[in-house]
């Protein structure tokens, strides 16, 4: 589980709120497929996003410089051999990566960037910084089990949609509740990967040969993960606005056509199907783009106007952490 606890003495004590990966992911992508289309994609989107990711991190540690700009109060640097490539004191980072002030530089996730300053920006480009090579390691690993089977079975269009604005809808849920922390981090666009292999077992359910077991695979994986997102420091409003926006646009990107229709080629002449689609994916198709729409603009709405999630919900902090003897939750 990827979480920052370190205090950032430069940028006045700040924390950083890191967003974890979807864990044991390659089960359930190996689990619920059992439909083959005629079109198989070769993934290199995801590959992409990868490296992306990576080069991100990069950029990140160069800008950080941490035997430059740390004061030494926290610690010493770590891996000073790497020259301005070294990390933070660990008591500052733990996961081994760069200061909050440079996270806050690089575009991270903080209401009051976004809303008073109307750095609406850093909803995207939190989605492509992480907290630490750990953090990083953790997320990058899940992408590459979770998208690389989507994108084969889906296509490089549909996947990316997904994953853009999975990651932008977590974005936006989370700067509604959390003010006082920076977020950063992939999972939320992975959370609606998740979110939209859940939907797109439900919307293609007649097609699958085993489907108590992949749903229940899928469903485990999905609940451990949001329930890991209850530790301090976690962002599970990412997870959660990214498992939802995912979930949605599962349903309106991922229905796969009726088998008869696929095979509509071996029938006689003048013989064919009335509709590619059935009818009740029609309807989960509407439906959840009437959803999807309604929700985000009512979510930035909100947020825009300055409005706190807790007014609205005052149980929701239970969803981002649950205070335990061992932990408080009034800083998360």
């Amino acid at each position: 589980m990827s979480s920052m606890g370190g205090r950032d003495l430069e940028s006045g004590g700040t924390k950083n709120t890191s967003r974890a990966p979807p864990q044991a992911a390659a089960v359930s992508s190996s689990s619920s497929y059992a439909y083959d289309t005629e079109t198989h994609w070769t993934s290199w989107l995801v590959p992409m996003f990868v490296v992306a990711n990576i080069a991100v991190f990069i950029v990140a540690m160069y800008i950080n410089d941490c035997p430059k700009n740390n004061i030494g109060l926290q610690g010493n640097c770590v891996a000073r051999f790497l020259g301005r490539f070294s990390f933070q004191p660990l008591r500052e980072n733990p996961l081994l990566g760069p200061s909050s002030s440079t996270l806050r530089k690089m575009g991270g996730l903080e209401w009051d960037n976004v809303v008073n300053k109307h750095q609406a920006w850093r909803l995207v480009t939190c989605i492509w910084l992480h907290a630490g090579i750990i953090h990083l390691l953790a997320n990058m690993l899940s992408l590459v089990f979770i998208g690389i089977r989507l994108e084969q079975q889906f296509g490089f269009v549909r996947i990316g949609i997904i994953y853009l604005v999975s990651g932008f809808g977590g974005s936006v849920l989370s700067t509604l509740f959390i003010r006082n922390n920076i977020s950063v981090g992939a999972s939320g666009a992975l959370f609606g990967l998740l979110g939209a292999m859940l939907s797109e077992l439900f919307t293609n359910w007649t097609i699958y040969s085993n489907k108590a077991m992949a749903l229940i695979t899928l469903l485990v994986i999905i609940v451990i993960n949001l329930a890991l997102g209850i530790l301090p420091h976690v962002d599970n409003f990412a997870h959660i606005g990214g498992f939802l926006t995912g979930f949605l646009l599962g349903f309106i990107l991922l229905p796969r056509p009726q088998f008869g229709w696929l095979e509509q080629r071996h029938l006689p002449a003048g013989v064919r199907l009335k509709s590619k689609y059935k009818a009740y994916q029609y309807v989960l198709w509407i439906l959840s783009l009437l959803l999807l729409i309604a929700g985000l603009s009512i979510a930035l709405v909100m947020l825009f106007r300055g409005e706190n999630g807790y007014d609205h919900c005052h149980w929701c902090h239970y969803l981002t952490c649950v205070p335990t003897s061992k932990w408080k939750c009034n800083d998360t």
